[in-house]
């Protein structure tokens, strides 16, 4: 795929399953590469990835069912938990802080720039992950699950989780989107 066929291909795929066209070594690789390759302001290095599969993912996905209390439908929840794994993103909070008290000057700016990156860590993941032939889609479940997730799997306290990307193989296509006319969104000066 050439790039803008891979961005036209990136979709929220929802209907996922536990069978990778890939390796679990060239899922491995993927994931190292794609986020070694990831920018970050002032080559921070902020981001923080963990990847969950195999009896893991389903804890996982089990884990974030509890956390809610029933609040959130089990139906919706083993959605996610039929993947094949799950990544986790985190903002390592201590290089924030770190670039904050020696760069004064942009010291407001450095928490809204490492989230800015975990974005770009995100996209660039999904989109890989795209090229293999792998669905994916973001979920926001923290911080409801943040210290149960923490407990469970010894994640840093200093590691603030942003998302959870389920993937898995692609069992459905997702359907065309409406889109608003282009002219309403980009202009050009």
């Amino acid at each position: 795929m050439n790039f803008l066929e891979t961005l036209n291909k990136r979709r929220s795929i929802y209907s996922l399953n536990k069978t990778l066209p890939i390796s679990k070594e060239e899922l491995k690789e993927l994931i190292e590469e794609v986020a070694l390759l990831s920018p970050d302001a002032f080559n921070a290095q902020s981001s923080r990835i963990v990847v969950v599969q195999g009896e893991k993912q389903d804890e996982l996905w089990d884990l974030i069912y509890d956390s809610f209390e029933g609040q959130v439908p089990r139906q919706k929840i083993d959605g996610f938990k039929a993947a094949a794994g799950t990544i986790l993103f985190y903002l390592h909070r201590p290089t924030i802080t770190n670039l904050e008290e020696n760069f004064p000057l942009y010291a407001h700016n450095f928490y809204y720039w490492g989230h800015q990156a975990s974005g770009i860590l995100q996209i660039n993941l999904w989109n890989a992950l795209r090229t293999k032939g792998i669905g994916a889609n973001i979920q926001h479940y923290n911080p409801i699950i943040d210290e149960n997730i923490r407990n469970k799997w010894n994640i840093p306290e200093d590691w603030e989780l942003i998302a959870q990307m389920p993937f898995g193989g692609i069992v459905e296509e997702p359907g065309e989107l409406e889109k608003m006319p282009i002219e309403e969104r980009v202009r050009f000066l």
